[in-house]
């Protein structure tokens, strides 16, 4: 069994694939006999290109305009028709020349540059991630790159940028590309941010591009006017109306989201959730025993969709525990464990100096990683201490009961039944138990867990009833495990026990006392 290392970016320090190798040295230096599979993820901004070359997809170079018009040397992923773009590596914050903020000039034509580039290279589907944007054009420029005209008063055609949207006159798309028609395009974004208004593009997202307050105010009535002339030119003789300033996720990286939908047909989708579909996540966690995901900083942010929440409901849908890498972590232990990620291992832990943390990211987090793998993969060989043992529920501890938490998260290693050696007891209709039998025994449905000694000391065995007590239990495949039994003197007592040996397990026996 692998471990799956599934690191978005640490911002600033490390990109997503170098993540992923520093975890896997960590891991390699302290377990060497545990396989480590590389999977970067992305969420729809910077570094999605590279989670999907890292996946397998091809590269393919193009030269486009930058957010501000200079010429950047750009690329997107290919693999079997689908094409993946990532706005933030052409028309993103970090392409503007010495990082000049530009809110009004700044422009998406780029980013439209490089899709009519994957058209050309007969792409039928193309993936756009739209996060990290520096324009707040409403997708005009976009639309420009792609055959679109956005005319003046005068019939002339406007410059880039979101400010010149407040002359615009008329929307021209009778020359769009006619390839967009038969090209499938998913945008992927995490925003339901609407077009324009208070919770709009230019009012949330402006103020991080440069806008000052009467930029926001401005920016805000040319995106108006853009959405109600693409309205005009798309459904002629209807009211442009509300609904096209409203759209949940049009306002999504400066209002790209409005265009990729509205003009170019386009549909929305979780960034996470459409990356890991792209990546063939689900296929990686196939025979997984630990997945490792992360990235710069665990935040409230993290909380609202970003790559490590998505990374970690994927995997719980697997079964597979999931733990967490990061520059820093300003979320509780509760909170991470309610996100599905049972622990998190901080650089600041070992360094409090934030700057050491950036310049010296790689180091640190091997270290990180090695510590994580003494908690979580450590097994006994040779004359080594025992750190986890398999420990067989069957009961309340299972997936979904009632006391599950006492063991939430940990390796799960399958359904599994004991040797046909057992009758199995309902308590008070509480709680079921087990009883060894020299006869008339019968084989008990239930979970294999991979269970750290103190776990079973400090939070399993506090959880369980005292009418049970710890043992040790042979399976239908001839292996033991720790596990519950009913204690002799209870047995012997005879005090609310009924024998349910028949019913196939808890779970049908409780399903056929509610039925």
């Amino acid at each position: 069994m692998h471990v799956l290392a599934a690191p978005d970016k640490f911002k600033g320090s490390m990109a997503a694939l170098e993540v992923a190798e520093r975890i896997a040295a960590g891991i390699e230096a302290e377990t060497p006999q545990v396989p480590v599979m590389l999977a970067p993820v992305a969420d729809g901004g910077d570094g999605t290109v590279d989670a999907a070359l890292a996946a397998g997809f091809e590269r393919v170079q193009v030269r486009a305009e930058g957010p501000t018009g200079e010429p950047v040397d750009t690329a997107f992923a290919t693999r079997e028709g689908v094409a993946v773009v990532e706005m933030a590596d052409v028309s993103g914050l970090r392409r503007l020349p010495q990082g000049r903020l530009a809110a009004l000039e700044a422009s998406s034509y780029g980013t439209g540059e490089v899709m009519r580039a994957a058209l050309e290279h007969r792409c039928h589907t193309i993936v756009l991630g739209i996060g990290g944007s520096a324009s707040t054009d409403g997708g005009a420029g976009m639309v420009q790159a792609l055959g679109g005209r956005l005319l003046d008063s005068a019939g002339d055609e406007l410059p880039r940028g979101g400010g010149a949207l407040a002359r615009l006159a008329r929307v021209d798309l009778t020359g769009l590309d006619p390839r967009l028609a038969k090209t499938r395009l998913i945008v992927a974004s995490d925003v339901d941010n609407p077009l324009t208004g208070p919770q709009g593009a230019a009012a949330v997202y402006g103020p991080q591009k440069g806008a000052s307050p009467e930029d926001v105010e401005f920016l805000d009535a040319a995106l108006s006017r853009w959405a109600s002339l693409v309205a005009a030119s798309t459904r002629p003789g209807e009211s442009a109306g509300e609904a096209v300033h409203e759209l949940p996720g049009a306002g999504a990286a400066g209002g790209v989201g409005f265009a990729a939908v509205t003009v170019l047909g386009g549909e929305l989708q979780p960034g996470i959730d459409l990356i890991l579909d792209l990546l063939r996540f689900h296929e990686k966690l196939q025979g997984a025993r630990l997945v490792i995901t992360g990235e710069g900083s665990l935040d409230e942010q993290t909380l609202s969709g970003k790559a490590p929440v998505g990374v970690a409901k994927a995997a719980a849908a697997a079964a597979v525990p999931v733990v967490a890498v990061c520059g820093r972590s300003l979320l509780t232990a509760d909170r991470l464990r309610g996100a599905g990620i049972q622990q998190a291992y901080a650089l600041t832990d070992i360094e409090p100096d934030l700057q050491r943390c950036l310049t010296e990211a790689g180091p640190l987090l091997e270290q990180r990683a090695r510590a994580l793998a003494r908690d979580w993969l450590l097994r006994p060989t040779g004359g080594e201490r025992m750190i986890s043992v398999p420990l067989f529920v069957n009961g309340g501890g299972m997936r979904g009961g009632e006391v599950h938490y006492s063991i939430e998260g940990l390796p799960f290693l399958g359904e599994a039944r004991t040797a046909p050696r057992y009758r199995f007891f309902s308590i008070r209709d509480e709680f079921p138990g087990l009883w060894p039998v020299d006869e008339g025994g019968v084989s008990i449905p239930g979970e294999l867990y991979d269970v750290p000694l103190d776990v079973i000391r400090d939070r399993f065995i506090p959880a369980e009833p005292p009418e049970l007590e710890l043992s040790v239990v042979e399976l239908d495949d001839g292996s033991s495990a720790l596990v519950v039994l009913v204690r002799a003197n209870f047995y012997e007592s005879g005090e609310g026990l009924k024998d349910i040996s028949e019913y196939g397990g808890w779970r049908a026996y409780r399903a056929s006392t509610s039925s």
